[in-house]
C-alpha cells in the first residue's frame, strides 16, 4: 500500500509541511494513545510569602497540618544563573501537600525562563510522562517554562499558565 502526501501545519509553526500520510496517521494515532495514557494527579499547592515561618506556623500550629521535613525534598545548589535558594517549608494533611516558599520576583530571569513559579504561587500536578505533557502543550500552542531539575533534584518541572493566568506546575519524578 502506497502513501500519499498530506499537507499540515503544526500550531506553533507558520509554514505548512508536507509529510507522508501513512506515517502521519500512525504518528497521530500513537500521539492520541500517549495522551490518553498520560496520568495526571493533583500533588500540591504552593503559596509564597515574605515570611515563610509565619505561614508554616499557621498551617501546622493553627490548622494542625503535619510538618514535612525539608530533608524529604533534596534541592540542587542554586547558582547565579540557575535554581532557587529561597526558604521553603512543607506541610500536609496526609494526602495533600502545601509547599510554602519565599516570594522571589527574580527566579524566572535568573533561570532564563518566562514563567515565575514563586511570584504568586501555583498548583501542581504529578505526571508519569513529562515529555507527553510538553508535546500536548506544544500541540495546543501553550507556552511553558521547562525548569528541568533546577528546583528539585528528584523532579523534572514544567510551568505554564491556565487561560486565566494562574501558574500550573506539572512534574515527573526522576531517578
Amino acid at each position: 500500500m502506497g502513501s500519499y502526501l498530506w499537507k499540515w501545519r503544526h500550531p506553533t509553526e507558520s509554514l505548512s509541511k508536507r509529510v507522508h500520510c501513512k506515517d502521519s496517521l500512525i504518528a497521530l494515532l500513537l500521539r492520541q494513545i500517549e495522551i490518553e495514557t498520560m496520568k495526571l494527579e493533583f500533588h500540591h499547592i504552593n503559596y509564597v510569602s515574605e515570611d515563610v515561618d509565619r505561614l508554616h506556623d499557621f498551617y501546622t500550629n493553627v490548622l494542625g497540618l503535619e510538618d514535612i521535613p525539608i530533608a524529604s525534598f533534596p534541592r540542587p545548589k542554586a547558582t547565579d544563573t540557575s535554581g532557587y535558594d529561597g526558604k521553603i517549608k512543607f506541610a500536609t494533611d496526609g494526602s495533600m501537600q502545601f509547599h510554602l516558599a519565599t516570594k522571589d520576583l527574580t527566579v524566572a530571569f535568573k533561570n532564563g525562563e518566562v514563567i515565575n513559579p514563586v511570584e504568586r504561587g501555583h498548583i501542581a500536578f504529578r505526571t508519569d510522562d513529562i515529555q507527553a505533557l510538553m508535546a500536548l502543550l506544544d500541540e495546543n500552542g501553550i507556552p511553558y517554562s521547562d525548569y528541568g531539575t533546577a528546583f528539585a533534584k528528584e523532579w523534572h518541572q514544567v510551568f505554564f499558565h491556565d487561560p486565566e493566568g494562574n501558574v500550573i506546575e506539572v512534574h515527573q519524578a526522576v531517578d
